[in-house]
């Protein structure tokens, strides 16, 4: 049994160290946060412009959705157990509130930390009007997950002015009026 125990370790040491250098080598190409959040920045502006415009609308119960990680909280770029607010998408998603929006959430995280996904959105002043997050159990792929999430919005009789996000999964599928895409360099920010 020990023999078969040492022989494991070996594996995983091995695995361990031939994932080490290719994922320090993802880390060293992304840009910095600084250079990130200019490139949200600009996104986030085209969103404001478009919602100033688009919103407030007495025809329609309108809502926007925002992906979470890497999109409303700053994942990759914080060692925080509390994620910060990403804040130019927390700007976009006051000015919708403000101009009668719905604000919803659309993520891949599993139900099972919802509660602390909310405690966290809460904590960082996003105006919450729901959470979908991933069903137990659910191994949809991630776009599919994401598309029935927003038809459920559609059927609760909201109108998904803007979907904003920063993966083609959170995009991808229809269900919104207008999609924005924030940065990923190339699938670095999941």
């Amino acid at each position: 049994m020990r023999s078969g125990l040492r022989r494991g370790a070996v594996v995983v040491a091995a695995i361990l160290t031939l994932v080490t250098p290719a994922t320090a080598a993802q880390a060293a190409a992304l840009p910095s946060y600084e250079t990130w959040i200019a490139d949200v920045t600009v996104v986030a502006d085209t969103a404001e412009s478009y919602l100033a415009t688009r919103l407030p609308d007495p025809r329609v119960r309108a809502a926007i959705v925002l992906d979470i990680d890497n999109t409303a909280l700053v994942d990759e770029y914080s060692d925080r157990l509390l994620l910060p607010a990403t804040t130019p998408i927390l700007e976009v998603a006051r000015q919708a509130k403000a101009a009668g929006a719905a604000v919803f959430f659309v993520t891949n995280r599993p139900e099972i930390i919802e509660p602390w996904t909310e405690y966290n959105l809460d904590e960082a002043e996003y105006p919450v009007d729901g959470l979908y997050t991933r069903p137990t159990f659910d191994f949809r792929p991630v776009q599919s997950l994401k598309t029935s999430a927003r038809t459920a919005i559609e059927q609760r009789g909201y109108t998904i002015v803007a979907n904003i996000g920063n993966n083609d999964t959170d995009l991808v599928g229809g269900h919104a009026e207008r999609t924005f895409k924030l940065p990923d360099y190339n699938g670095q920010l999941s």
